[in-house]
């Protein structure tokens, strides 16, 4: 499997799941997530994706410190509708990690376990999602911005041929590699497009 070799020098997120020790899928329920899961997920990545994987290893670390993270004892609310712009995309990258789900996940196990019921969209908050521990009711506010990272000039242009039908071979390659240039750079510079306020 060939991708761009940043993808490896992203932060892992370390998780401990309850459900998946219990099912046995996972020693003790530990494992982790890393960005090239989240880029399966999608099939893509993109600066959608890599800020979807960055509030949430942001919002994670803010919640848990030198903790362990539980997944499925995160609630997530986002300001965005689901229906709205790319709120689905960053939802699906955010529950993938967390376990957390609207109403659509898993129902539990005599009451236990559940994963439903733990993100809502179209929520009133001033930040691109809230993150909140169920366990203690510890909060934070996560805002992405990824307008201080700007694509190449060049990638305009070459976007136009692309989509005309007009692009060669060595043009497309070229547009591919300035758009990972761009996600790579988002990640260097995380401290810059992302914020966290705790609540």
């Amino acid at each position: 499997m060939s991708y761009p070799k940043f993808y490896d020098e992203v932060q892992t997120i370390k998780v401990k799941d309850p459900l998946s020790a219990v099912l046995g899928a996972f020693s003790g329920g530990e494992y982790e997530f890393n960005y090239i899961d989240a880029v399966k997920l999608a099939g893509h990545s993109c600066p959608t994706v890599a800020g979807a994987y960055l509030i949430t290893a942001e919002a994670l670390k803010a919640l848990y410190g030198e903790e362990t993270v539980i997944r499925g004892n995160i609630k997530v609310e986002f300001k965005e509708n689901l229906k709205d712009g790319v709120a689905g995309v960053i939802g699906n990258v955010v529950s993938q990690i967390t376990g957390s789900t609207d109403k659509s996940g898993f129902k539990g196990l005599a009451g236990k376990f559940a994963r439903h019921s733990l993100m809502d969209f179209n929520s009133n908050i001033n930040s691109s999602a809230r993150f909140t521990r169920v366990d203690n009711g510890k909060s934070v506010d996560v805002s992405y911005d990824p307008s201080s990272v700007m694509p190449s000039p060049s990638m305009q242009p070459l976007m136009q041929k692309m989509m005309s039908g007009n692009a060669e071979p060595s043009e497309m390659k070229e547009f591919g590699e300035l758009w990972q240039d761009r996600v790579e750079r988002i990640f260097q510079n995380s401290n810059n497009v992302i914020k966290i306020v705790e609540l």
